[in-house]
C-alpha cells in the first residue's frame, strides 16, 4: 500500500479545513478553538491552531492523507513540522478576498522552501459573485504560466477531488521520473 501525505495551505480563512472535510472518509481530525479577537470573529468563529488530519482511500493500493495546516501567523510554527516528508502541498486562496493574495504568495514560497515537491494553487470560493476571475488572480499572486492554478469550492466534493487529482498526477510523475 502506498501512501501519499498532502499538506493543505493557506491564509486565515481560506478554506481549508472545508476542503478536507469535504472529501475525508473518516471524521476528521481538527484542533480548532474559538476566536479571540473581534475582527477575526467577523470572519469565522473558530480557526485551527495545530492542524486538521483526514484521510482518502483512492484504490487498494493507494491511501492520502491530507493535513491542514493552520492560517494564521502565530501558529505558522506548525508548518515546517506538517511539511515533513510531504509529497506535495496545495495552496488554497479565497477568491473574494483580494487583501489576503500577498499571504497567500508568501505561504506558497515558505513552503517551496521546506521541500522541492510538487504543488497546486486552489481558488477558492470560485462560487461566489465577488470572486476574482482566475487570470487576473493568476497575475496577482505572480504565478507562472506552469504553475497549475484551479477553480475550487471547498464545500464541493467535485472541485475538491479534481484539485486532490491534478497534484497526485504531478506527484507521481514526479516518482516516475525520479526512479
Amino acid at each position: 500500500m502506498q501512501t501519499v501525505k498532502m499538506v493543505v495551505t493557506g491564509p486565515f480563512s481560506a478554506g481549508k479545513t472545508e476542503f478536507i472535510q469535504s472529501v475525508s472518509e473518516i471524521d476528521v481530525v481538527s484542533t480548532e478553538r474559538k476566536i479571540s479577537t473581534a475582527a477575526e470573529r467577523s470572519v469565522k468563529e473558530a480557526t485551527t491552531v495545530a492542524m486538521d488530519f483526514g484521510r482518502i482511500t483512492v484504490d487498494e493500493d493507494l491511501v492520502l492523507y491530507l493535513f491542514g495546516t493552520p492560517g494564521q501567523k502565530r501558529f505558522d510554527f506548525m508548518w515546517e513540522i506538517l511539511s515533513e516528508g510531504m509529497l506535495g502541498f496545495i495552496v488554497m486562496v479565497d477568491s473574494t478576498r483580494p487583501e489576503t493574495f500577498r499571504e497567500a504568495r508568501s505561504i506558497l514560497e515558505t513552503f517551496r522552501a521546506y521541500a522541492p515537491t510538487p504543488y497546486v494553487v486552489a481558488a477558492n470560493k470560485q462560487d461566489k459573485d465577488d470572486a476574482w476571475d482566475l487570470e487576473d488572480m493568476r497575475h496577482a499572486l505572480r504565478l507562472d504560466s506552469k504553475t497549475k492554478f484551479l477553480p475550487c469550492v471547498a464545500t464541493d466534493k467535485a472541485t475538491v477531488k479534481s484539485v486532490l487529482l491534478e497534484l497526485l498526477y504531478s506527484i507521481l510523475a514526479e516518482m516516475e521520473s525520479g526512479e
